[in-house]
């Protein structure tokens, strides 16, 4: 992984084929961009510093501009030339100016938590923001990229941290996911950020605007030291679901390791002992076998149950894995890495919702056509599930299926039949697809030494069908200078309408949006930067 530089002022594509000029709106990313300042290194690639990039597309041309986002910790970083800030790999190591003393007691100083919002575009209330997993968001300018003011969920909402991969309702209100802790215990909480106001004449002062945001439901670890990391939930057009899985985090090295001198990712762990549970919001909770997920597919529900499609693999060490180190490998040895990691399958599990003292035990609760997902009541409260591959041996020759995306405007939340996403034959994804999870029936795009980001699906204007539009992702040739390229693909056939290639070198990334100036409504990609 090497730094990027910045193009701040947007240069033009050169196109092959043809971008269809319906298409009119920016395409956003991000992901990290800067791996050193002077002679530190990070050691894992999420800890690079933010880099946000824009594809404009209009009338059939695109242009291209991007920045690194201004964070309290790039500033603090660059001013010092070393790295000041931790990370979620990288431990900031005091400061080789103060006396001994001095760098020994710094150590046992609180952490402050970073604001290098490398993860994703989210939108609340209207506004764009890059955001983390921490308590800090920045809000930024889609247009121009500019960085404006840092944003803190603790001043509007009891919780510590929040995801970078929130769910939005059709009513304008965005929902989110946070942690908080203290002497009653660690909660996992639910939060409704409320839609844009639009009473009144004036317009919309510029400024971040969180007010009115609320927990609607705190839910306790089943182990208050060790509580689970997540990365995202599901949400149909009804319920929330959260998956308690079994990457923990021991809060007594939380506490420890600044002063050990270890960094956060060292405090989290596998352990396949423990079960996976779903929490549903207000309802009852189901319980199975470990499993890990970073990203949902899709939830909705159906004949008195709540259908949930995500990806799943049965390790969740891997993320601690993803250090520059490792990625930086060649030949056998990043073979013998990639081989040495899980695949994500795309998994299908389903919850009855209505379960009580009635309800019969070890008998199968899901009576959905053609769906070999099970749900049997255990316990008072405890429905045991297993679930349904949505896949056939085809899609394991393209090393599983991560970053979903789907028609988000249409059918997030409601009954769908495609999703869109990343092939892992590689370390990193090395293929597009497109699978229909009623045939399971696979199509893909994948050529010899090119890279894709996160697909994004944008609907066609007058849409009569779910996948009436394009997919759009950024590829990378590491192999050959300032060869990445926007690719364009038709969602239907999956087939190549056109490319922006763009005369400047790009990072791999991983989460982004279109902004679509022809809709009010944003078509959102949302899943792991990573």
């Amino acid at each position: 992984m090497s730094a990027a530089e910045e193009t701040p002022q947007p240069v033009s594509t050169h196109i092959k084929g043809t971008i269809p000029s319906w298409i009119n709106g920016s395409f956003l990313r991000n992901g990290p961009g800067k791996f050193e300042f002077g002679k530190d290194k990070y050691s894992h690639w999420f800890d690079g510093m933010a880099m946000m990039h824009r594809f404009y597309v209009k009338d059939g041309d695109v242009t291209y501009n991007s920045s690194f986002l201004r964070s309290d910790s790039y500033t603090k970083n660059s001013e010092k030339d070393r790295i000041v800030v931790s990370e979620f790999g990288t431990i900031a190591m005091p400061d080789p100016c103060k006396n001994i003393f001095a760098r020994f007691f710094s150590r046992f100083k609180l952490p402050q938590a970073t604001d290098n919002a490398s993860v994703n575009f989210v939108k609340y209330k209207g506004d764009y923001f890059v955001s983390t997993e921490t308590n800090y968001m920045r809000r930024v300018d889609p247009d121009s990229l500019e960085t404006k003011e840092k944003v803190d969920w603790t001043q509007y909402v009891a919780v510590n941290s929040a995801t970078a991969h929130p769910h939005y309702g059709r009513d304008g209100a965005t929902y989110n996911m946070g942690n908080s802790y203290g002497k009653s215990g660690f909660f996992y909480n639910i939060v409704r950020v409320p839609p844009q106001e639009t009473e009144g004449d004036g317009a919309k002062e510029d400024v971040a605007d969180l007010y009115g945001a609320k927990v609607i439901c705190s839910i306790p670890a089943s182990e208050p030291r060790r509580p689970s990391y997540f990365h995202s939930f599901v949400m149909s057009e009804n319920y929330i679901v959260f998956i308690e899985q079994p990457i923990k985090l021991d809060m007594l090295k939380a506490m420890l390791y600044q002063v050990q001198g270890k960094s956060f990712n060292k405090i989290m762990t596998w352990d396949p002992k423990c079960d996976t549970i779903f929490h549903l919001v207000n309802r009852h909770t189901g319980e199975v076998p470990p499993m890990f997920t970073l990203h949902q597919i899709n939830a909705y529900e159906e004949g008195g149950c709540l259908v949930m499609d995500m990806c799943c693999g049965d390790d969740g060490a891997v993320i601690g894995d993803f250090t520059l180190e490792n990625l930086r490998r060649g030949g056998e040895e990043l073979d013998k890495f990639y081989n040495s990691m899980c695949r994500n399958l795309p998994r299908r599990y389903v919850i009855p919702l209505t379960v009580d003292e009635d309800t019969p035990m070890d008998q199968n609760l899901v009576n959905l056509s053609l769906c070999t997902a099970t749900a049997k009541k255990t316990g008072p409260g405890e429905v045991y599930l297993t679930y349904e591959e949505l896949f056939n041996d085809e899609l394991l020759q393209y090393g599983g299926l991560e970053f979903p995306q789907i028609n988000y405007a249409e059918n997030n939340g409601r009954p769908y039949r495609y999703v869109y996403a990343c092939g892992f034959g590689h370390v990193f994804s090395d293929s597009l697809l497109k699978m229909d999870v009623r045939t399971k029936e696979l199509k893909a795009w994948r050529h010899h030494g090119l890279f894709p980001s996160e697909p994004v699906f944008v609907p066609a204007p007058n849409a009569t069908e779910e996948d009436d539009g394009v997919v759009m992702s950024v590829i990378i040739n590491p192999k050959e200078d300032k060869s990445t390229f926007l690719l364009v693909l038709d969602a239907k056939t999956f087939t190549e309408l056109g490319r922006a290639e763009v005369p400047v070198n790009i990072p791999y990334g991983t989460h982004g949006v279109f902004n679509d100036m022809n809709q009010t409504a944003v078509t959102v990609a949302t899943t792991h930067r990573n």
